[in-house]
């Protein structure tokens, strides 16, 4: 059996960072604030040459208070003093010798357990004289910085030779107590009655319990034996809404607590009988079926209800867990004990069911006769073609349909195939993880040639003026604007000169509506005397051509 060394001493000392520095993990929260650690928290420190041992971590003392939890503390440290062998003395060495470590000192030498004194917070070999006048309390001193690790090492050498001398033996058991039986943790929101049922289950007040929520604020974990096997209960800070914490170190627990349930093999989330359930209760429901924990909802306090009222109190509860249909509900009282009796078995049925496993064959014959009796929808002219199904592993138990394409598997048929793996493998109260895979990788489509660059635009040409057909003699004379010269400016109002020559006349457009008659010329001006001429020459029949 593991020899037991329980940390005592006043209000924000270093005891939890000592713990936690011993252990070379962060089992127990720290914070700057005083009074963080209320219940003892127990941890095996395996040094890397010697004999592994107990510590056990307890919240400060403060002796004669009238204050409910600061004596709630004291009976825990208490009790922790009663189980122990030694007992590591812990003072702050910058604030000096207190009153309240002169009292501490007088309870412990009454209890006849070793004492060793460690004085804390002393950062270096030069600072060790500030730690001179607790010689004064007439205990074996050792001067360490838990925060920083100056003095851990040799204190952890120390404390060998300190069991040794009194006689104390730690002899390695085959296993680790905290490593055997089922891990279950216990979450829901705060005052909801988590370390109560702890208690009852239990027969002893293992942990603090009081009206005020939010009392405990770490979790802790509480280690037993029932019918021959063990279990490990970890009691966990109650989970509020992300608006209302105010302060940092809630924020700490909420994480830890959530972090201890989904690590748990069973998590119990426990919820106020006395109310309805809440948005929060359905956040952590939602939390836990997404880490595929398995876990049971009880509701407690049902002792305050009266009887009437509890067939209406199932209704409400089966409908708003239809979302999670095969997660198992009971309904307790930590008063009474009613509900209890049956927790723990519940418990290991979940927890054999995650190790269930079945075999290839016939889960292929229950996913076709599953989809003979209801085949998949259409999904754009398209249906999900199931090749082939197996277990891919346990601890949830996993499982994968082949198929043509995921996409075409909607959600609402995805529920109907795992109901039905639920109903023909077994599988009643444990979480089930179910995906869906390609049989084959789609093909890659082809690799297409880069396409060219698009020419840069061509400017527009420039418009060029109708002209008639030039003759040979006319064909070498460009005008100006052609040869590239500027252009003359125009005379007069704005009119260009008329061509000079016959051979520059433009070509006259064609008119538009009735063609004049045979006979008839226009000059190509089209001016008035054109027109009097042309009708002249009409009217003077047929001498009137020559």
């Amino acid at each position: 059996m593991l020899a037991t060394i329980a940390i005592i001493g006043r209000p924000n000392v270093g005891k939890s960072t000592l713990f936690n520095r011993l252990l070379r993990r962060n089992k127990a929260l720290t914070h700057d604030m005083p009074g963080v650690t209320r219940d003892r928290i127990h941890g095996v420190v395996r040094p890397q040459e010697g004999r592994p041992f107990v510590l056990v971590d307890t919240g400060g003392l403060v002796p004669e208070s009238n204050v409910d939890i600061e004596r709630a503390i004291e009976e825990q440290a208490a009790e922790a003093l009663a189980e122990a062998q030694a007992v590591l003395f812990v003072v702050d060495a910058r604030e000096g010798l207190t009153p309240v470590d002169a009292q501490v000192a007088r309870d412990l030498r009454q209890s006849g357990r070793p004492v060793l004194l460690v004085a804390n917070k002393v950062d270096g070999g030069e600072q060790e004289s500030v730690a001179a006048e607790f010689h004064a309390l007439g205990l074996e001193m050792a001067c360490v910085s838990a925060e920083h690790g100056h003095g851990v090492p040799a204190l952890v050498e120390r404390l060998e030779r300190f069991l040794d001398e009194h006689g104390i033996a730690s002899a390695e058991p085959e296993a680790d107590p905290e490593a055997r039986g089922l891990r279950i943790a216990m979450l829901g929101r705060p005052n909801a009655g988590k370390s109560s049922i702890i208690n009852a289950i239990l027969g002893e007040r293992r942990l603090i319990v009081s009206d005020e929520a939010g009392t405990t604020r770490d979790s802790v974990d509480v280690t037993f034996e029932r019918g021959g096997r063990t279990y490990t209960f970890v009691d966990t800070a109650g989970v509020r809404r992300r608006t209302r914490i105010e302060d940092a170190l809630e924020r700490f627990s909420v994480l830890r607590s959530l972090k201890s349930s989904a690590k748990a093999q069973v998590a119990v989330l426990v919820v106020d009988g006395m109310q309805a359930m809440s948005h929060q209760d359905k956040r952590l429901i939602e939390f836990l079926d997404r880490e595929k924990t398995p876990f049971i909802v009880a509701v407690n306090k049902t002792d305050l209800l009266p009887k009437d009222t509890m067939r209406a109190l199932r209704e409400h509860y089966a409908k708003e867990l239809a979302m999670v249909g095969h997660v198992p509900v009971v309904y307790t009282s930590a008063v009474t004990r009613a509900g209890l009796g049956g927790l723990l078995p519940l418990a290991e049925k979940i927890w054999a069911e995650c190790s269930l496993r079945a075999g290839t064959g016939e889960l292929n014959r229950i996913m076709q006769e599953a989809i003979l009796r209801h085949q998949p929808p259409l999904i754009k002219r398209r249906r999900a073609k199931f090749y082939y199904l197996t277990q891919a592993g346990t601890m949830p138990p996993t499982f994968v349909f082949f198929v043509n394409d995921p996409e075409l598997v909607k959600e609402s048929y995805q529920r109907y195939l795992e109901k039905q793996l639920r109903k023909f493998v077994g599988l009643g109260m444990a979480p089930m993880a179910v995906y869906f895979r390609a049989s084959h990788e789609k093909k890659a489509a082809p690799a297409t040639k880069p396409r060219r660059q698009a020419p840069e635009p061509r400017r527009a040409p420039k418009p060029r003026q109708k002209s008639t057909k030039l003759g040979p003699a006319s064909k070498a004379a460009e005008t100006p604007a052609e040869q590239g010269a500027p252009a003359p400016a125009p005379k007069g109002r704005g009119k260009a000169e008329a061509p000079k020559g016959k051979g520059d006349a433009p070509r006259p457009a064609k008119p538009r509506g009735r063609t004049p008659a045979k006979g008839i010329a226009r000059k190509p001006g089209g001016g008035k005397s054109g027109a009097r001429k042309a009708t002249a020459g009409k009217g003077s029949g047929k001498g009137g051509r020559g």
